[in-house]
């Protein structure tokens, strides 16, 4: 077969669903390169600032590893702005249907929620709220969202950090994205894990040096 046979999806049979569910298979195991070549395009997308958006999410992935933050972390502060292309005006909700099925709660939540909590640095110049994110006040995940924006996400506009490039956090996303969707070992609902580790810190940033 090279395509399927019905033209309606009720006028399919096993063969038919067999054959595409080969397809879906293998063209969702690419998941994690699409994703990349996405993050290059984020140059295409809002400009202004003194780095680019690519920029912007690679110093937040990097700020995040020598943080000693895990691989669901770095993959979260790498894609966090993902949509700024396709959904300007709720990125970050797209960014986490992205990642949701792939990474903890905890870091979905966070990366859904990031726009409201980084109203908090501007939006009180445009005529905007930025007690925002108030309306979370008390949720398992705002501390980690307020941490979040202000460890990597506010501060990563900065032209002279040493940021990391694009291949450096290849296999971490090559990782999330081979990981059986909605795995709940991965998904892990409930369950709060520091940004970052002091002691994989050091050894990171001895690294790096």
């Amino acid at each position: 077969m090279k395509t399927v046979k019905f033209t309606a999806m009720k006028d399919g049979d096993r063969e038919d669903y067999e054959f595409l569910n080969e397809h879906e298979i293998g063209f969702a195991a690419k998941t994690g390169d699409r994703l990349l070549e996405a993050l290059v395009k984020l140059d295409e997308s809002l400009s202004g600032y003194q780095i680019t958006r690519l920029g912007h999410s690679l110093q937040a992935a990097t700020r995040a590893w020598r943080d000693g933050a895990d691989t669901d972390w770095i993959v979260s502060a790498l894609l966090h702005d993902v949509g700024d292309i396709y959904a300007p005006y709720n990125h970050d909700e797209y960014a986490a249907a992205i990642l949701k099925p792939f990474v903890r709660e905890q870091c979905t939540w966070v990366v859904a929620k990031h726009g409201d909590f980084q109203r908090k640095y501007y939006a009180h110049h445009v005529g905007g709220d930025p007690h925002a994110r108030n309306k979370f006040a008390g949720h398992a995940y705002f501390d980690d969202c307020d941490r979040f924006c202000e460890r990597w996400d506010q501060s990563s506009f900065d032209p002279a950090y040493d940021t990391l490039p694009i291949d450096f956090f290849r296999p971490f996303v090559t990782e999330v994205f081979s990981r059986k969707a909605y795995d709940p070992s991965f998904m892990r609902p409930g369950e709060r894990v520091p940004l970052g580790d002091p002691e994989t810190a050091r050894e990171r940033n001895g690294a790096s040096a």
